[in-house]
């Protein structure tokens, strides 16, 4: 197998403003003027046996794109034994031209520099034009812990299970400050009880840890999964939902037949921010998950599709697909409205917050699907594409 790791960075130079409550909103920026995850990221790269190729999609605001791109090269040159390419504005722009002069029914930018899903699909299409058959996502806040991170990556893909089922769609699991892979329990404040998911998180990863190396996965974990080619080529992830897209993700593959897997001998350290409970954060999950709720409804009326429900889902998320989540958002937000210092902003969530979220889910649930038509045909043309591969590889990083 010919794996290329494909790591997402996002950059900006006002984290204090990161945070707002209009869908699609970057988490975990880094600062331009401060220090940079990714140095650690590669640091621990450089251990690792068998890297062919690193791909830095790098996403940055108009106002640091330059500065950006030149800590990401200096990160890149810092570390001359880890091939890498650097996935920037410049080659979005002309891979979206050259897709889009093909392809003219192509609705938005559903491969872009614009929102988490678009960004994982552009990372799809680098790996389709390099010619690689399997794509390993990495998140630039984790680090890697020992020489066998790819190898154990690899562990499994394009084999089948005593049952015949193939494996084409791995997850890992990351440690946290702890060591664990567990959330921390803490005793939640009274007005987040409905909307705490903790436990149900741990019910499900107990199940997983406890199980053989290999067992059917709940959940895709954005920041070590690996996806083989026989599963990329044909489902893509969906660039309209606004967080999340990687458990979308796996709902997305379910919808179309593939079977996604959890090891639980593959893991990364992670080490985020700590991240603060606010009403836009609150507001944004909104619509991840009223969305999530509309796109299965969608979805599961058609017959083509393979039908997802709540309950093959449950421990987690499935709790957070059905129509209690209507329940869980009025509640909490009520409760929040009254128990915290953004009373304003949660009372306001309170009175529009789901029927934002609705009208967001009934213009876009539909575009996913018109744009999973095309996308087959989309990474044929790009596969080993010289053309491309030219323009990508002109100004190695």
């Amino acid at each position: 197998m010919n794996p290329i790791i494909l790591i997402p960075s996002y950059w900006t130079d006002n984290i204090e403003e990161i945070e707002s409550a209009k869908p699609g909103n970057y988490d975990h920026a880094t600062d331009v003027r401060g220090k940079a995850e990714l140095a650690d990221c590669f640091d621990s790269l450089d251990q690792v046996a068998g890297i062919t190729q690193v791909a830095v999609i790098l996403v940055a605001e108009p106002s640091v794109r330059d500065r950006a791109y030149a800590r990401v090269k200096e990160i890149c040159d810092a570390h001359p034994n880890i091939p890498s390419i650097i996935v920037d504005r410049e080659f979005s722009n002309y891979l979206q031209d050259f897709i889009q002069s093909r392809f003219d029914t192509l609705d938005g930018e559903p491969i872009s520099l614009r929102g988490y899903g678009a960004i994982k699909n552009l990372g799809l299409c680098v790996a389709s034009i390099l010619g690689h058959d399997v794509a390993v996502f990495l998140d630039d806040d984790e680090v890697v812990l020992d020489e066998n991170f790819l190898i154990n990556a690899v562990y499994g893909l394009g084999q089948q299970t005593i049952s015949g089922a193939s494996v084409l769609v791995k997850s890992g699991y990351f440690l946290d400050r702890r060591n664990s892979p567990y959330a921390e329990l803490r005793h939640a404040r009274w007005y987040n009880k409905r909307w705490a998911k903790r436990e149900e998180f741990n019910e499900w990863m107990n199940q997983a840890q406890s199980g053989p190396r290999i067992s059917h996965s709940n959940i895709l974990v954005g920041g070590i999964f690996a996806v083989h080619a026989e599963a990329f080529t044909k489902v893509a992830f969906d660039s309209w939902i606004t967080r999340g897209e990687d458990l979308d993700y796996l709902i997305n593959l379910h919808l179309f037949g593939f079977d996604v897997w959890f090891d639980n001998k593959w893991s990364v350290k992670h080490m985020p921010p700590k991240e603060r409970s606010t009403a836009p954060r609150f507001m944004q999950n909104i619509y991840r998950w009223v969305y999530e709720y509309k796109k299965l409804e969608y979805a599961n009326s058609k017959i083509d599709l393979i039908p997802v429900s709540p309950e093959s889902l449950l421990p987690y998320p499935g709790k957070w697909l059905g129509d209690e989540l209507f329940g869980r958002i009025k509640s909490t937000a009520l409760r929040r409205a009254l128990g915290t210092d953004e009373k304003a902003a949660y009372f306001d969530i309170f009175l529009h917050g789901i029927q934002k979220a609705q009208s967001y889910a009934e213009e876009n649930t539909a575009k996913y699907l018109e744009f999973q038509e095309l996308w087959p045909d989309i990474i044929r043309l790009l596969w080993e594409n010289e053309e491309l591969q030219e323009y990508l590889t002109k100004s190695p990083a």
